[in-house]
């Protein structure tokens, strides 16, 4: 049978009526407006001659109601498994055009945090549900690996919470619903979750309005935003712990000093909105085309920076043939010229240091012999 806890009319608990079928509904109100029901928890009980039932998997048979939920049963009512005890009113899904779509592109592409984040479990293990701390629910996760210590996360209590005490969660799992922050995916997923995240809702934008786009388009961006990664064992090398930097420049300085017998630095992938990106880029002509051009600028200069014209837009802008296609392949003749132009001066400059040490010598012995015909 059906029983109701803390459900109390008029401060958690209204009934409303349908315009459209005149029919009466009880839902869950905002209990926490009132001072007097701030330590409610509405929920239905399912008992058996006045005792809980015990779920299979260990917990008791209550079902927390979260905020707008339309109760489906009465109390005292009869009940089996798989019946419906509420329900959760969803919005319908509104007619979104492109425009509409566009700030959710621009919201991934900076890396913002949504607003209505989604919670996202850090661990594998067991759900259970703690002392409630003001109007927050207290919910903690006990790791399946011995030995590991427990996540504890503060929900506030108008949230829906889609679990149960006692249920199993998996690592990257949600919590509660909503939009998962990127940053909580490269942390506990990794860089390749969050690229394969990025673009499946970047391309569910477009793919609303029928517009295709090659996912390589997108991924190119996301390795922008990924080049970066935090420092955070220094090993044996001068960097400091913190500092951001570039992968790739990070693999070069790594290789040198493992020749050198030191320990390499190791850091973790940052992601960075594309703002953000293209103005930490290695070039700063590339930095100062995007944004803050004078900011860009007045740097370079103080820090006496030079560019070494390795991308492709640092080319562009110079006039120069970019490092691609045959431009690539002019560059690579380029390099192999210098070194062969390089190797022939040398040659040179080696013939010229040989011929004027000879002509020394024959100068000397030539002084030397016309000594004894002076005296």
């Amino acid at each position: 049978t059906v029983e109701f806890e803390d459900l109390v009319e008029g401060q958690s608990v209204a009934e409303t009526q349908d315009e459209s079928t005149g029919i009466t509904k009880r839902v869950v109100t905002d209990w926490r407006t009132s001072s007097r029901a701030a330590d409610l928890r509405p929920s239905v009980v399912i008992k058996e001659k006045g005792k809980i039932l015990k779920l299979l998997r260990g917990g008791e048979a209550r079902y927390a109601l979260a905020i707008d939920a339309i109760l489906s049963v009465d109390a005292g009512a009869e009940v089996h498994a798989g019946d419906v005890v509420a329900r959760i009113p969803t919005e319908s899904a509104k007619t979104r055009d492109i425009t509409g779509g566009l700030p959710r592109v621009a919201e991934l592409f900076e890396a913002r945090r949504p607003k209505e984040a989604a919670v996202i479990a850090e661990i594998s293990g067991t759900i259970r549900f703690g002392r409630d701390y003001k109007n927050k629910r207290r919910i903690s996760i006990e790791p399946a690996e011995k030995g590991a210590e427990p996540v504890e996360y503060l929900i506030p209590k108008g949230k829906h919470i889609h679990l149960q005490d006692g249920d199993l969660i998996e690592k990257g799992d949600s919590i509660v619903e909503g939009n998962p922050a990127p940053h909580d995916i490269l942390a506990i997923k990794g860089v390749e979750e969050l690229a394969a995240y990025l673009v499946n809702e970047i391309q569910e934008v477009y793919r609303l309005q029928g517009v295709l786009i090659n996912d390589k388009h997108i991924e190119v961006i996301v390795r922008q935003m990924l080049q970066k990664v935090e420092i955070d064992d220094v090993g044996e090398t001068d960097l400091i712990k913190g500092d951001q930097m570039d992968k790739t420049e990070l693999d070069e300085l790594n290789a040198k000093w493992a020749l050198e017998g030191k320990k390499p630095a190791s850091g973790y992938p940052v992601l960075l909105g594309i703002t953000k990106a293209s103005l930490q880029t290695r070039s700063f002509i590339s930095a100062a085309s995007f944004q803050e051009t004078t900011r860009v600028l007045t740097e370079a200069a103080v820090n006496g920076k030079a560019d070494t014209l390795d991308g492709l837009k640092e080319n562009v802008i110079v006039g120069r043939l970019i490092p691609a296609g045959t431009g690539a392949m002019m560059g690579k003749l380029r390099e192999v010229a210098t070194k062969r132009d390089k190797l022939i001066l040398d040659e040179r400059e080696k013939e010229a240091a040989k011929a004027a040490a000879k002509a020394e010598k024959e100068a000397a012995k030539e002084a030397q012999a016309r000594l004894p015909a002076a005296e």
